[in-house]
């Protein structure tokens, strides 16, 4: 019994800090945008491949865009 006397507090003390570091972590932005991140590392910026299909993606250009090479 004496141990609850210490664990109770121990315990509200430790969802107390997890607590603060959520809405820390919500207010400077952590949260902001989860996808992009995670979609950024599926492409390479120097990829022939990969600048292709952006081309693609944009026909205003007035040249064509090269076909994927392999």
């Amino acid at each position: 019994m004496p141990a609850l006397y210490v664990l109770i507090p121990v315990a509200l003390l430790i969802v107390a800090v997890a607590i603060y570091v959520f809405f820390w972590a919500v207010d400077s932005g952590q949260y902001d945008d989860l996808d992009g991140p995670a979609h950024s590392i599926l492409f390479d910026d120097e990829d022939p491949q990969h600048q292709a299909a952006v081309d693609q993606a944009n026909p205003d250009k007035d040249d064509k865009p090269e076909p994927p090479r392999a």
